[in-house]
């Protein structure tokens, strides 16, 4: 078979021009990071989502005072909690009343982690952490369906990404900050992708995890600071020898999001350095002194 290896306008590859997003815990770490990415890589509007509006806010003025955004573009506060149907709802308005058009990018990066031993792990840590990470992104994405759905098409499908965790893929955190709630719940959101990859699909929407590995975010500096040697420790056991950058998640995001991806769906992006795969399956943070 002979290829056309004139590929159609590569220029615009990884291109999100005039794109509409929606990132949930966008205000800081990971999400802001993506959140900066889609606004330079030409996006019109990003809805920055939190509970708090203040840091909502806060984000919102640091990235509009982006260079070389594309104009008119811009990011807007939306705060809402999005494990409760009332600001789910009122998130959803929001986002309508601004965009009536429809959306084509969701980010449901909102989590939580929570770390104690199996005898004091309590109930109430599981409720919350298996609350925020799995069902509030189920709801999330059902509650935008329709105005991913209005903007998607064949060729330029609509986008959901899912922040899961290699702790959903390998075994997480054990000892004294053992995380079960958490890994379990990044197992249960990356497989809920999977299902939703499929069932969306036709609707011309594709549905992708990514799974970081270690990044020096807020979530895990606790983690980090009690492991052996901290950070430099944890970065010198990872076979590239760093932790994760912003950018290496901002990349993958827009790859993901952009025509470059189109025909990626129900995939899950480890981005860990090949630390999962390294001797001693995340043996970075089972140490024993956790």
């Amino acid at each position: 078979m002979d290829y056309d290896l004139n590929l159609h306008d590569f220029s615009s590859f990884f291109s999100l021009k005039g794109k509409i997003a929606v990132i949930t815990g966008g205000s800081r770490g990971l999400g802001l990071s993506a959140a900066s990415a889609i606004l330079q890589a030409g996006a019109s509007k990003v809805y920055i989502n939190s509970r708090k509006a203040g840091v909502c806010d806060a984000a919102v003025e640091a990235l509009n005072k982006l260079p070389g955004l594309a104009p008119g573009a811009k990011a807007i506060s939306a705060p809402a909690d999005v494990t409760n149907a009332d600001g789910l709802r009122q998130l959803v308005e929001l986002v309508k009343k601004d965009s009536p058009e429809g959306i084509d990018i969701l980010l449901a990066n909102a989590g939580a982690t929570w770390g104690a031993p199996f005898d004091e792990h309590p109930d109430a840590a599981i409720a919350k952490v298996l609350d925020l990470n799995v069902r509030a992104v189920f709801n999330t994405i059902r509650e935008f369906g329709p105005a991913l759905e209005r903007r998607g098409t064949l060729e330029d499908p609509s986008r959901i990404l899912v922040t899961g965790s290699v702790a959903g893929l390998g075994i997480g955190t054990v000892g004294k900050q053992a995380t079960f709630g958490y890994s379990a719940s990044k197992a249960a959101v990356i497989h809920l992708a999977r299902n939703l990859a499929v069932d969306l699909g036709p609707r011309h929407i594709t549905v992708n995890s990514i799974a970081p590995g270690f990044f020096p975010t807020k979530m895990s500096q606790g983690l980090l600071a009690m492991a052996d040697g901290g950070i430099a420790g944890v970065a010198k056991r990872n076979p590239m020898r760093r932790l994760g950058k912003p950018e290496d998640f901002a990349g993958a995001v827009v790859y993901l999001c952009a025509r470059a991806g189109g025909h990626v769906n129900g995939a899950t992006l480890t981005i860990d350095g090949g630390a999962m795969w390294a001797t001693g399956q995340l043996s970075s943070v089972n140490e024993s002194k956790l």
